[in-house]
């Protein structure tokens, strides 16, 4: 999940987000806090969940979590590797959901339509998957990667004083995140994205933060329609740095052909 179950996205689940990587600063209503420029909070963002140097030694991510939404309940597994390679499933019964990008094309297999073979994902089915390829996060080096960010001010999540930055990314999405000013790890995130000409808003929820070889990540994520009650949960069962993963794990399989059967002699 980058720190993220990336900073962390499920967008397209309902998703898993990117997993990660957000931090605030404390002392919120000193006078020195408010001489702080958003560089020098994502700077603390990124020593907070282990610094630069911890966080980029991670070559590949592999979360595996429960996807619920209400009743229902089903595997999610997704595998990072740098640079900008992500798959992730959901598995129901034994069927696996796939959405992949290999740091040039996106691809899906969707059983559950009917379609076992790959097919390519459209530009807007695209654009979340390649945020949540971003093994350290969008806030990382945000300027290397186009975005521009901005201190807002201070907000509320739930009572909780916070931090607000927002980041207008490269692809066109805004994204507002919600710094808890204690912890310096994010409790929320807006996300606002343009899907078939249409806006789309969501939030997501991060806690249960946990340490695994030095770096913190959200263990439970939630994800809502900006405005709803009703919210989709990833909860985190293991996360495993540095496992060995093949390129071709990434890239989209070829479509066998199908095998015709001779017809029988009359």
């Amino acid at each position: 999940m980058n720190p993220h179950l990336q900073p962390c996205p499920l967008a397209r689940f309902s998703s898993f987000p990117a997993l990660l990587l957000l931090l605030a600063v404390s002392g919120a209503f000193q006078p020195a806090a408010t001489a702080q420029t958003v560089d020098d909070i994502i700077a603390k963002n990124v020593q907070a969940h282990g610094g630069a140097e911890k966080l980029k030694s991670v070559h590949t991510l592999r979360t595996i979590a429960k996807y619920t939404q209400g009743s229902f309940q089903a595997d999610f597994r997704q595998e990072n590797k740098r640079e900008d390679k992500v798959r992730e499933e959901l598995v129901i019964q034994g069927l696996a959901q796939v959405q992949a990008y290999d740091g040039k094309t996106g691809w899906q297999i969707s059983p559950f339509g009917g379609r076992k073979d790959p097919e390519l994902l459209s530009q807007d089915d695209l654009k979340s998957l390649v945020v949540d390829a971003d093994l350290d996060g969008p806030l990382v080096d945000y300027k290397a990667k186009g975005h521009q960010a901005e201190l807002v001010g201070h907000d509320s999540v739930e009572g909780t004083d916070c931090f607000k930055i927002k980041l207008s990314m490269k692809n066109s999405d805004v994204r507002y995140y919600y710094l808890d000013a204690d912890s310096y790890l994010e409790l929320k995130v807006e996300v606002q994205t343009m899907i078939r000409g249409a806006l789309q808003e969501f939030e997501l929820y991060y806690g249960d933060y946990e340490q695994v070889n030095g770096i913190y990540y959200p263990f439970v994520v939630e994800q809502a329609q900006k405005g709803s009650s009703s919210r989709t949960q990833i909860t985190v069962q293991k996360i495993e740095q540095n496992v060995a993963m093949d390129d071709a794990h990434f890239s989209m399989p070829v479509a066998k052909p199908a095998v015709k059967t001779p017809s029988a002699a009359n």
